[in-house]
């Protein structure tokens, strides 16, 4: 306890008393057996006992707040936590061993003493008492509340809220709550309880139930690099327009070994493989062969229209880059598909006398970048899946969780940060844009047949 704190409190008994209002703890019999950590407002003595209360008071004046007693009032509040919670565990040992000096022959348990213990307070562990209870054949019986204020979920909890928001394990325990005095909190301690909590996190990523989640009518796929090796992510849609995160493997690239792997994982943990659906997905060739081994030729694949302009754009100089990247982006803001892919066939033309490389790049893959014009998917819902933005904006999430890891270590460390960033950014994920016309793109793509029409496009 610190000197400030003492004197602190001795100045608040001091005014407590001037004012006749004595601080204490109150305990209350009755305390619910499922409910050991309940705490309310003071109430009347027979009130509380009937309800299972147990009521805390602290020898805070305002008078004493107004004299300068503020700064002590966080670790008050770490004081008071201790008391309820001792308060609390008295509290269930009478309800199991009766009252403390009053002889009951049929009572099963009794009393045995205290022993020193901790539990778990601001993200920390913290040293108390604990009052024990033995039966009558000597066996100990545990206290439920104990168990509870002692739970390492509490503390890993903390933990991971932290981390996840860019606290590294060395100034963690500068970054919690300091109104009490605390241990176990060393940059090892600290580690140990991220792994368990990310494993945790990836294990539930990796066994989430994707069939019960309702149809998926958008599909997503993209890779993140860490350090030399490939994660690749799969997001979906559903037919509300809500986002979620299906699964993620780790690879050293995005090869379509690495893909099919992914999309098997899907499909065994429910996603239908013969339900149509748009899939949108950058330039990968890999990516795109193993989709469609699965998922079959037919389907509706709309290739990322920011990748396909920032590619042609890497093959020219500086000088033309802005001028080509004008002419895609407004070929691909066009309403109509007719318009659209004539503005494009004429800027492959206008590129051959730039830079043919350039003129290829762009002819490659042209027409799977203009299906949603294909299908007249309203412009709103239009600008949400032209492109795998909202995939990179979790995946963004993802690099700034991992902005401080400074050595990725051999296992499962990639996916279990990557898994702890993609569940961090889906707790923030909203429904896409244009998401009232999703019952349109659904009707459109279960009319579409991306054989059919590219043969009648050649024709």
């Amino acid at each position: 306890m610190s000197r400030a704190y003492r004197r602190g409190a001795r100045r608040a008994s001091r005014a407590s008393r001037a004012s006749g209002r004595e601080g204490r703890v109150v305990k209350q019999r009755g305390l619910a057996a499922d409910d050991p950590t309940s705490v309310d407002s003071p109430a009347s003595p027979a009130g509380s006992a009937a309800t299972g209360m147990v009521v805390v008071e602290l020898p805070v004046s305002l008078a004493a707040v107004v004299e300068g007693l503020t700064d002590e009032i966080e670790q008050l509040a770490g004081q008071a936590g201790l008391l309820i919670m001792h308060a609390v565990m008295e509290a269930e040992v009478e309800q199991l061993a009766g009252p403390k000096g009053r002889h009951e022959p049929q009572r099963a348990n009794s009393r045995w003493g205290r022993q020193r213990g901790y539990a778990v307070l601001g993200g920390k562990k913290v040293r108390l008492t604990r009052p024990r209870v033995r039966n009558e054949s000597g066996g100990e019986v545990a206290l439920q509340s104990y168990a509870r204020f002692q739970s390492p979920p509490r503390r890993r909890g903390s933990i991971y809220k932290k981390l996840i928001h860019g606290i590294s394990t060395r100034k963690y325990e500068r970054a919690i709550e300091e109104f009490t005095n605390g241990y176990g909190i060393s940059k090892s301690a600290v580690s140990r309880q991220w792994v368990t909590a990310t494993r945790g996190g990836l294990q539930a990523l990796c066994e989430r139930k994707i069939g019960e989640l309702g149809h998926m009518a958008v599909l997503r796929i993209d890779g993140l690099l860490y350090a030399g090796e490939c994660i690749v992510v799969a997001l979906g849609v559903d037919q509300q327009g809500k986002k979620h995160v299906l699964g993620l493997v780790q690879g050293a690239s995005e090869k379509a070994a690495v893909v099919q792997g992914l999309l098997d994982d899907l499909i065994q943990r429910g996603l239908d493989a013969g339900a149509k659906r748009l899939y949108v997905l950058d330039g990968s060739k890999a990516l795109r062969s193993a989709v469609k081994k699965t998922f079959g030729q037919a389907i509706a694949v709309q290739r990322c229209q920011i990748h396909k302009r920032r590619n042609v754009k890497e093959y020219l100089p500086p000088e033309h880059q802005r001028a080509v990247d004008a002419r895609l982006k407004a070929a691909y803001s066009m309403t109509g598909y007719a318009e659209a892919r004539k503005m494009l066939r004429s800027t492959v033309t206008w590129l051959e006398s730039l830079n043919p490389s350039a003129a290829a790049s762009l002819r490659e893959g042209l027409e799977e970048t203009l299906t949603l014009h294909k299908l007249r998917v309203p412009e709103e819902l239009r600008g949400s899946l032209r492109s795998t933005n909202l995939i990179e904006s979790a995946i963004s999430v993802v690099r700034a969780t991992t902005r401080r890891v400074k050595r990725w270590r051999p296992g499962d460390m990639r996916l279990r940060w990557s898994a702890a960033g993609l569940l961090a950014a889906e707790k923030g994920f909203r429904r896409i844009r244009g998401y009232k016309s999703m019952s349109v793109l659904i009707a459109k793509v279960n009319a579409f047949d991306a054989t059919l029409a590219n043969q009648s496009e050649a024709a």
